[in-house]
């Protein structure tokens, strides 16, 4: 009879309870989600995963079902924070572009 770490099944059962809450093209961006879902004590791991009929390669960001609504509100809120800066920093270079012209003499 071969003997299975407890350890091992435990982790899988675990794997197995999580659902996806995200699906990101690298792994740098899925280790940012999951630490962002980390430090909000929402418990999160990463998937390797790949579309077998598109041939999509991604990785899945997986939370406890119980924690998916309050996952997605986290992570609504961090990329409404990023599409805000994002805005203010480009709005912030199209005036200074305007600026330029208005002070470039022409002798």
């Amino acid at each position: 009879m071969t003997r299975r770490s407890k350890r091992g099944s435990k982790t899988q059962a675990k794997v197995q309870d999580f659902v996806i809450v995200d699906v990101v093209e690298d792994l740098e961006q899925a280790h940012e989600r999951e630490a962002l879902l980390t430090h909000n004590d929402i418990p999160a791991v990463i998937k390797e995963q790949t579309d077998e009929v598109t041939n999509v390669h991604g990785f899945a960001v997986m939370v406890p079902e119980e924690h998916l609504d309050e996952a997605h509100v986290v992570i609504e809120s961090q990329d409404a924070y990023d599409d805000f800066y994002d805005f203010a920093l480009e709005d912030e270079d199209a005036d200074s572009d305007v600026g330029a012209d208005f002070f470039e003499d022409e002798f």
